[in-house]
């Protein structure tokens, strides 16, 4: 199960989503996304973890817990839509 997680403070790492997470079962990978130019957090990641259930419980339990000092965001995460190229401006 794919599961986004947002409202996530800028310092929370890849290693504190896999810690919060592994309490409700194993973890495939978590992942934070990051902007390209300047590598800052952009505030939200995703978590794959392998047991569905686990997920579902994981979601249930975590969706608006704080987490160093933030409410997070966490439910299942959606397909991501294809999106036309970017138009360049110069």
């Amino acid at each position: 199960m794919n599961i986004y997680v947002g409202n996530l403070p800028y310092e929370v790492t890849e290693e504190d989503l896999k810690q919060l997470f592994s309490e409700y079962g194993t973890i495939a990978k978590a992942i934070i996304i990051n902007d390209r130019e300047t590598g800052r957090s952009k505030g939200f990641g995703f978590v794959e973890m392998e047991d569905n259930d686990a997920g579902a419980k994981a979601i249930q339990e975590l969706d608006g817990t704080e987490l160093k000092g933030r409410n997070v965001r966490v439910n299942e995460a959606r397909e991501r839509k294809e999106r036309a190229p970017r138009k360049k401006s110069w």
